[in-house]
């Protein structure tokens, strides 16, 4: 029952996660299930946990019996079968059988190591997902700045020919033309280098998707934050409950305790049980027929613990026992930092968001509007509206990389508690 529970949670993952791309474009969620279907490291654990299934039987069952075939008692003088007695051939069968419950307990070492390879295997399960969310909002990211570079570029065209107009009639200078050439320019490197950090993100993607061909993603907006409250308290009551590196770490200090319950058992005997017989033929010299032979032989091993070794592995056993003690609770302590670390980035990658969605990207829009309808009627000089652009391009590029960066945070907070939240 417990290997098929393992069985069809191991074909629920992968079975679950096959996608087959097409031309549609493809969602955040689509290309997790995709990257963890093709991922090699997957499917080496994979192996690894049909190699754990497979040693089960190789300790849990009895030794295989011994047959042996012999002459008994044969002279040395004649190497007849009928001179003497006692002279006969010989069958015999031995089984070894270990001390009531040894078997049961190798098992029971053994049969822990799948669900060990299963924890592995939802932990890689999770990191793969955070890294692909990771290049999924640093793509979003670089396109949405991308856009609004380019609407910027489209709004200096506009600039150029309104300060082009006025240049005819002698209101504006030769400088004012230079001025938004140059600007113009500069977006235009800008605008490069944001189609090669778009290209980068895409290829991250293509890489943890084992392909080369090119991927239609849906390009959603970086949405406005919600209003969800982290707390440490919270992350480590998930991470209990559902990190896999924890259970994991809980799992193989129950497997030291059933190696130390299997280790107690060498201080037992195993024993083993013979069965033989001997047939004689009849004595040459007097014609006398003789008696066949029956044996039963029952034999035990001395469980003398020479130098120390069998109390060695109950000790080996205990000393692995704290070893996954300390290692859980300084697993529990790195969630902590971590995760104490996430969520006060968290809170203050939120009140960014909030400052600049609420308050800056409107103090810019309307000095941009000012500063524009100034310029036209002669109150300001045209460095102002430039500038004025290049402030609102700024805080509009900020705004959305602030939010790149909170559900970036988020993604690995949910790493470290082993859930969504």
């Amino acid at each position: 029952m417990f290997l098929r529970r393992i069985s069809l949670t191991i074909s629920i993952i992968v079975f679950c996660s096959t996608i087959l791309f097409g031309g549609s474009k493809k969602s955040l969620n689509e290309l997790i299930d995709r990257a963890i279907y093709v991922s090699p490291q997957l499917k080496m654990l994979q192996a690894k946990f049909e190699a754990a299934k497979n040693k089960i039987p190789q300790n849990s069952n009895l030794p295989d019996p011994q047959l042996k075939l012999g002459l008994v008692s044969l002279p040395v003088n004649s190497f007849s079968l009928t001179q003497e007695p006692m002279t006969g051939k010989m069958i015999s069968l031995t089984q070894g059988i270990p001390f009531p419950g040894k078997l049961g307990a190798n098992e029971d070492v053994n049969t822990i190591d799948p669900e060990i390879i299963l924890q592995m295997i939802m932990e890689e399960q999770n990191r793969i997902t955070k890294e692909v969310k990771i290049a999924y909002y640093d793509y979003l990211f670089y396109t949405k700045a991308l856009q609004f570079i380019l609407d910027k570029k489209e709004l200096f065209g506009s600039i150029r020919e309104v300060v082009q107009t006025k240049y005819e009639v002698s209101k504006a200078s030769q400088q004012n033309i230079l001025s938004v050439d140059l600007a113009i320019t500069n977006i235009s490197d800008k605008i490069e280098k944001l189609k090669a950090e778009k290209e980068i993100a895409l290829t991250k993607l293509q890489v943890y998707l084992l392909s080369s061909e090119s991927i239609s993603l849906n390009e959603t907006d970086l949405t406005k934050p919600g209003d969800e409250t982290f707390t440490y308290k919270k992350v480590e009551s998930f991470a209990v409950d559902s990190r896999p590196l924890l259970n994991q770490i809980q799992l193989l200090k129950e497997k030291s305790k059933f190696a130390e319950e299997a280790a107690e058992y060498e201080f037992l005997p195993d024993f083993n049980l013979t069965l033989q017989y001997n047939q004689r033929d009849e004595i040459a010299a007097s014609n006398t027929d003789l008696v066949d032979f029956f044996s039963v032989i029952v034999g035990f091993n001395l469980p003398i613990n020479y130098g120390g070794k069998k109390s060695a592995k109950v000790e080996e056993a205990k000393s692995f026992q704290e070893y996954y003690d300390y290692q859980y609770q300084s697993a529990l302590q790195s969630i902590q930092i971590e995760s104490e670390t996430l969520i006060a980035k968290l809170n203050s990658l939120r009140e960014r968001e909030q400052l600049i969605d609420e308050t800056k990207m409107i103090q810019a829009g309307e000095t941009f509007n000012a500063a524009l309808s100034n310029y036209q009627v002669g109150e300001i000089d045209f460095i102002n509206v430039i500038q004025a652009v290049n402030d609102l391009l700024e805080i509009e590029t900020d705004l959305y990389r602030v939010r790149k960066n909170y559900f970036q945070e988020k993604a690995k907070l949910a790493f470290i508690a082993g859930t969504e939240f």
